[in-house]
C-alpha cells in the first residue's frame, strides 16, 4: 500500500470514528439531516443514529488497528467494508429522495458518496500499486 493510499484510509477511519462517537452520544444530530428533525428526535431517530454511530466505530477502529498493526490487506478490507456501507447510504438516501428533507439529502448524499468514492479509489490504488 502506498503512502498516500494509507494516509488516506487512517484519515477515512479517524473521521468515522469522530462521527461515530457523536452519534452514539447525540444520535438526533446525525439522524436529523437523514430523516428530518420530528423523526431524529423520535425513538426510532434516535435507535437510527446510534446504530450508524456504532456501525462507524466498529469500522473506523477496525481500520486504525489494522494500521497500527502494519497489516495492509485487513486495511484494505476495513476500507473497503467503509466504502460499501457508504453506498448503501447514498442508494438508500436516493431511493428515497422525495421523502426526505431536502437539505440534509444533499448533504447526506454529499458524505455518503464523497466517501464511497474516496474509500473505493484508496483501496483500488492499494491494490494496484
Amino acid at each position: 500500500m502506498t503512502r498516500q493510499a494509507r494516509l488516506c484510509s487512517v484519515g477515512l477511519a479517524t473521521g468515522r470514528v469522530a462521527i461515530g462517537v457523536v452519534a452514539l452520544l447525540r444520535p438526533v444530530l446525525v439522524a436529523r439531516p437523514w430523516i428530518g428533525s420530528a423523526h431524529a428526535s423520535a425513538p426510532a431517530g434516535v435507535v437510527l443514529g446510534r446504530a450508524l454511530g456504532g456501525r462507524d466505530v466498529a469500522l473506523g477502529a477496525g481500520a486504525l488497528l489494522a494500521a497500527w498493526c502494519g497489516n495492509e490487506r485487513a486495511l484494505r478490507g476495513w476500507t473497503l467494508a467503509g466504502a460499501f456501507c457508504d453506498v448503501v447510504d447514498a442508494v438508500a438516501t436516493v431511493t428515497s429522495w422525495r421523502d426526505l428533507p431536502a437539505w440534509g439529502r444533499l448533504a447526506v448524499l454529499s458524505a455518503a458518496g464523497g466517501g464511497a468514492v474516496l474509500g473505493g479509489s484508496t483501496v483500488l490504488r492499494a491494490a494496484c500499486g
